[in-house]
């Protein structure tokens, strides 16, 4: 299966740049995220790792937990329903971390998850043809 790899920067946080690693497989996605900003020199651990269904509930599970959890499960459940596939979320993005604020965390999440539901719409549409 093929791995996307893409960078961008968060809106209303111009030195934060977001990074996301999406692979589709036929019947799940996984999807890595993380941020850097200038200075960063820490080593950061991994994050939280959710998993979430597309079933009516767009039920998730907490594989392992950290402080991004509930930034990953956000993700996981929106792109679960977007996608209409089960997906895997790595994240280690804490907004609370970074400083920023709601705004700006929600607009994050939104260029987020628009950026890893092209590229696995993308990728599946290519399966299929």
């Amino acid at each position: 299966m093929p791995t996307h790899e893409i960078s961008f920067s968060l809106p209303k946080t111009p030195y934060t740049t977001a990074h996301a690693q999406v692979t589709v497989f036929p019947k799940c996605a996984l999807v890595f995220l993380a941020t850097t900003a200038p200075g960063d020199t820490a080593v950061k651990p991994m994050g939280s790792f959710v998993y979430s269904m597309p079933d009516k509930n767009f039920s998730s599970t907490t594989m392992y937990s950290s402080n991004s959890v509930e930034y990953a499960t956000r993700v996981s459940k929106i792109l679960a329903r977007r996608t209409g596939l089960p997906v895997y979320v790595g994240c280690s993005i804490d907004s609370a971390s970074l400083g920023m604020t709601v705004e700006e965390e929600m607009e994050g999440l939104r260029r987020v998850v628009e950026e890893c539901t092209s590229l696995i719409q993308e990728n599946r549409v290519e399966k299929k043809g």
